[in-house]
């Protein structure tokens, strides 16, 4: 039995009927849960002795909206996790989808692996996926001010109004955009020997 193998069997036994799905590719192990499991999935992956997924590596938001060309019918905003088991040597990505694309709610793993608190503070600003029991859920690289979540795929690519520093009134400003937008060709070059090939 492989070491994947292993840690799937090990994942069947220790979640059950919490898979929604298990997925091996790539030798990368995936686990799908429902958004209402997500919190006590997280919990059973680094408390079971036959896991022990002692480290959140990484976390992130994403937009399913134009997926597949814009054929994907399923729910829009999910989380994706990247966990580390120091003790048994492997590792698992962890999925979950948020039910309600109008205002996508999961809950927060900061309580159980506390290096999340960042990456769930980059998902809501970026995304607006709203993390529920986050003790500082706001925005960590947009201005405060700021209107939307720049990463969703509906997001526009040019806005209305910049912002800059006025030195005589000694502040931020926000005022029009004044750059046209204009389309940019890129330059094709043609000759025989560039680059010595």
């Amino acid at each position: 039995m492989s070491h994947l193998d292993t840690l799937k069997a090990s994942l069947e036994a220790a979640l059950g009927e919490k898979i929604k799905s298990l997925a091996v590719a790539l030798d990368e192990v995936t686990l799908t849960v429902d958004a209402a499991d997500y919190f006590g999935v997280a919990k059973i992956l680094r408390d079971h002795s036959e896991l022990r997924f002692e480290q959140l590596i990484d976390l992130c938001g994403v937009d399913y909206s134009a997926y597949k060309d814009g054929t994907y019918e399923g729910p829009r905003f999910a989380v994706v996790s990247h966990l580390l088991s120091v003790t048994k040597n492997w590792r698992v990505r962890l999925v979950v989808f948020a039910p309600n694309d109008e205002l996508p709610i999961v809950a927060a793993v900061t309580p159980i692996w506390n290096a999340a608190n960042w990456f769930e503070r980059e998902a809501f600003d970026l995304y607006g996926i709203l993390f529920e029991g986050h003790e500082d859920l706001r925005r960590i690289l947009t201005d405060y001010g700021f209107i939307g979540h720049p990463m969703r795929k509906d997001f526009p690519t040019s806005g209305h109004v910049e912002m800059r520093y006025d030195a005589e009134q000694k502040r931020v400003i926000y005022q029009p955009v004044s750059i046209e937008p204009r389309e940019i060709t890129p330059r094709i070059i043609r000759e025989e020997n560039y680059g010595g090939l």
